[in-house]
């Protein structure tokens, strides 16, 4: 996703300066902690990334050598089925990685702050790559585009998503009917009841429409932001691997396999 970091400097300068300006004019309690937090994990995970960890290369490596044609990116159709691809595949993954245990390990760390604001954007965790998230996108080089394309896509995609995560832009109108808006991410980040495991999309929000899991930011229910269980902890490695470690405490005390297997690809406990 290099062409995502190649925009850390620019996000984080932005985050900081949204924060500047909450603190100083809007007067608002803004979680300095929960910054430091968020730029350590990006600054981390610069680093890890540059390690051959990723479980997806190998695969994406066969998926490329068995693809089924090759889809040369010389046309706006090309470049619109890459997008529209893309968007399937990162809402799956997304919906996968609030649904099983194993992919909530990572992400469950994107969900941690317990404020919402443009900090969170970039608090993705670094396990991302040894735990195979990326295996999500094999389909589309296997159908012939090629990897680099992929992770280009997917890192404009969440580009993109680094804005949703500002608490005070206001609802935008037939916007919210095609696009992820900051009022549809609020739900995202959301641990009441009423909002839990919504709006996965990307860039679009069409699909959560399609497939049920759509749900629209009420005045009546404001949203109370981080994790059902709230992680109180500002020790950046813990909140790296905070999940993780639960998750094998729960298998240690496993007393099958069957139970063993449900807590790693079952839905998380939060």
């Amino acid at each position: 996703m290099r062409v995502y970091f190649f925009f850390v400097p620019i996000v984080v300068a932005l985050a900081t300066l949204e924060g500047l300006v909450l603190t100083w004019v809007a007067r608002h309690d803004y979680d300095w902690r929960a910054y430091f937090v968020s730029l350590f994990d990006v600054s981390l995970r610069e680093v890890v990334y540059m390690l051959p960890l990723s479980l997806a290369a190998p695969v994406f490596l066969w998926a490329w050598d068995n693809r089924l044609t090759t889809i040369p990116l010389d046309g706006i159709l090309a470049f619109a089925v890459l997008f529209l691809g893309m968007e399937f595949f990162y809402y799956w993954f997304h919906r996968c990685s609030h649904r099983m245990r194993w992919f909530w390990a990572t992400h469950a760390v994107h969900h941690s702050p317990n404020q919402l604001n443009l900090s969170a954007a970039y608090r993705f965790g670094f396990t991302g790559r040894t735990s195979g998230t990326l295996l999500f996108y094999t389909p589309m080089i296997w159908l012939g585009f090629p990897a680099n394309a992929v992770i280009a896509a997917l890192s404009l995609n969440l580009l993109y998503q680094f804005w949703l995560h500002a608490t005070w832009i206001p609802k935008l109108g037939w916007l919210e009917y095609v696009l992820n808006t900051p009022s549809h991410h609020r739900v995202h980040h959301a641990a009441n009841p009423e909002y839990i495991d919504a709006n996965y999309g990307g860039v679009l929000i069409v699909f959560d429409r399609m497939f049920g899991t759509f749900v629209a930011e009420r005045d009546d229910v404001p949203c109370r932001y981080g994790l059902v269980t709230p992680l109180g902890s500002y020790n950046p490695i813990f909140v790296a691997l905070h999940e993780w470690i639960a998750m094998g405490r729960d298998l240690a005390r496993a007393g099958s396999w069957r139970e063993r297997l449900h807590i790693v690809i079952g839905p998380p406990g939060r």
